[in-house]
């Protein structure tokens, strides 16, 4: 039974480095000034969803493992949300419901962007991503941003079976090539 405890202890703190990974990756400022996310709460909350699903999404082939880590992964989401909530002044009563919402609108982004990344061609995703997270952009923001989404859930194939389950991945970071309209 100790075990239980001392494994479930580990995935939570690999979890929580890992998140923290995974907010950093979603604050890249080049996202925000080139990649046409809106510099808002609602904007972040976009980036932290779309990276925290690259990453959940890599965890996923991992088995059995990789599927604990990921959990342990949304349950620190869902725990900085929270924080988050309070932080901003958001009522106590209030604040499971906004939790609740929010976790739920990661799950409706997770499925369009894994449907995104395994439709042909990018038209799929680019939806997907001018929905969520480029509201209000111009349709060439996704068309743009679509490719460095799949870049990155390529650079997070490559990433070793050991180190996945270890909850080591690596973003690529943003870089335009092209000027954005």
């Amino acid at each position: 039974m100790l075990d239980w405890f001392t494994s479930r202890s580990r995935y939570r703190r690999k979890a929580e480095e890992l998140y923290g990974v995974v907010v950093a990756a979603a604050r890249q400022t080049a996202l925000f000034s080139k990649g046409g996310i809106p510099d808002t709460p609602e904007g972040r909350f976009e980036a932290v969803a779309l990276f925290l699903f690259l990453a959940v999404d890599r965890l996923q082939q991992e088995g059995a493992e990789g599927e604990r880590m990921g959990q342990r992964l949304i349950e620190a989401f869902v725990t900085d949300m929270d924080d988050c909530l309070r932080e901003m002044g958001v009522g106590d009563l209030s604040v499971p419901k906004k939790v609740q919402r929010a976790a739920n609108a990661f799950y409706e982004r997770a499925l369009a962007y894994r449907a995104g990344l395994k439709a042909v061609g990018g038209d799929e995703l680019a939806g997907a991503l001018a929905r969520f997270v480029l509201k209000g952009s111009p349709p060439t923001r996704a068309a743009q941003l679509g490719p460095y989404v799949r870049n990155v859930a390529a650079g997070l194939a490559q990433t070793s079976s050991r180190e996945a389950r270890a909850g080591q991945l690596t973003f690529l970071p943003f870089h335009v090539t092209e000027a954005l309209t």
